[in-house]
């Protein structure tokens, strides 16, 4: 019998789950999959995946795309980039797939988007469009109404 408390393993993978969305947080630019990501915490790639899902709700690959599309985000907003540049400086090597979950996840297309983004009103704190334009996860973005 070992001494540790039975809750013990379990917080030893949120540890690990915690270093492995931090990594995507900071690497999101990098070639990024699920068994390398794995590998740097000593995980199966399927057992990460499991643990992920239950700890925030979304697979590895979808929380490592939403970081990319919110990234995206803030570039198109800037206007000096295209949506091609952006798409690779995003870490995306596919820009039919990037516009495709760009799409799904802000409920536009990049090109729209960054046209709109123009016409932004200017002055409005960063902190503030941070909040109001974060990309809603799980394709829960609102179809185009067609007024």
């Amino acid at each position: 019998m070992t001494s540790r408390p039975a809750a013990a393993p379990n917080l030893q993978d949120l540890a690990r789950l915690r270093r492995v969305r931090d990594r995507i947080d900071r690497e999101y630019a990098q070639p990024l999959d699920v068994e390398a990501l794995a590998r740097g915490v000593h995980m199966s790639a399927g057992h990460l995946s499991r643990q992920f899902r239950i700890a925030y709700g979304e697979s590895p690959y979808a929380y490592l795309m939403t970081r990319r599309i919110e990234r995206a985000m803030a570039l198109l907003r800037r206007g000096d980039l295209s949506v091609t540049e952006v798409c690779f400086a995003v870490g995306c090597s596919s820009l039919g797939t990037f516009s495709t979950r760009f799409t799904e996840l802000v409920g536009v297309p990049p090109s729209t988007y960054r046209r709109d983004a123009a016409r932004a009103p200017d002055g409005m704190p960063s902190c503030v469009t941070k909040q109001v334009t974060r990309p809603i996860r799980n394709r829960e973005a609102p179809a185009p109404s067609s007024t």
